[in-house]
């Protein structure tokens, strides 16, 4: 779960970094780096939800 936890940071960092480069910079290309990140970044807390219920039982 720990390996779950550092890929979401990781993905969210990517998330901020182009998000904010979309809104600042007006970078288009960025914004649709900033949509795939927030895909998986979903995909991943989806995961994440799974594994924390399981370890809570």
């Amino acid at each position: 779960m720990n390996a779950l936890v550092e890929k979401i940071k990781k993905e969210i960092e990517e998330f901020v970094a182009n998000a904010d480069a979309q809104v600042v910079k007006g970078n288009k290309a960025a914004g649709g780096r900033a949509r795939k990140a927030a895909l998986s970044l979903m995909k991943d807390l989806k995961d994440f939800r799974k594994a924390s219920v399981e370890a809570s039982k």
